[in-house]
């Protein structure tokens, strides 16, 4: 069922253009921006966008505007964890250096968990229970899961990746909030 569910998302996805990709998700970051739990972070941890994803650069822009730490995982495939890395610019630190092409810090400082207080997460889909679809590796669930992490899970997408429901497993770890273009979630993870 998931795999069917990521195929028909990809495709809900690709059919998005990406003049429009990038005004919704302008739309969607004004809705972030505008949320107390942004509004209160000191550090965000936030995905950096694949072209087919909800862009996340204006937010990392807003939050160096404001003060906020900004850090961005970089993945280790050997332990298949998540390392959450400072960035301080967009252009010098960072890279699509892995085996998905995503773009992840090349340099920076490690940031302990439990310093950071919301996450922005990606995902193909989410359900109006804060269930989440990622990509099938975990790297997700398996950050969100650790013992030492205290903040907010915000699942940032378009209105299309909202499904009726998303099938869970004892590992997968739902989002307390979900930002689209449209309008604000909360659950009670």
């Amino acid at each position: 069922m998931k795999k069917e569910l990521r195929s028909r998302l990809r495709a809900v996805l690709a059919a998005i253009s990406p003049d429009d990709m990038v005004s919704r998700s302008r739309a969607a970051a004004r809705l972030l921006l505008a949320e107390p739990e942004y509004r209160r972070c000191e550090t965000i941890m936030i995905y950096l966008s694949l072209p087919q994803e909800a862009d996340t650069t204006p937010i990392v822009l807003q939050a160096w505007q404001d003060g906020k730490r900004v850090v961005a995982p970089q993945v280790s495939w050997e332990s298949r964890q998540m390392i959450p890395m400072e960035i301080r610019d967009l252009d010098t630190e960072v890279a699509a250096n892995n085996q998905l092409g995503v773009r992840e810090p090349i340099s920076g400082q490690i940031i302990p968990v439990q310093q950071i207080d919301l996450v922005i997460v990606p995902g193909l889909g989410f359900d109006p229970f804060g269930n989440r679809l990622g990509r099938g590796r975990g790297f997700y669930d398996r950050f969100l899961g650790k013992a030492e992490f205290r903040g907010i899970a915000c699942g940032f997408a378009l209105e299309e990746q909202v499904v009726d429901s998303i099938p869970a497993g004892p590992l997968d770890q739902k989002v307390h909030m979900l930002v689209t273009d449209v309008k604000v979630r909360r659950f009670d993870p």
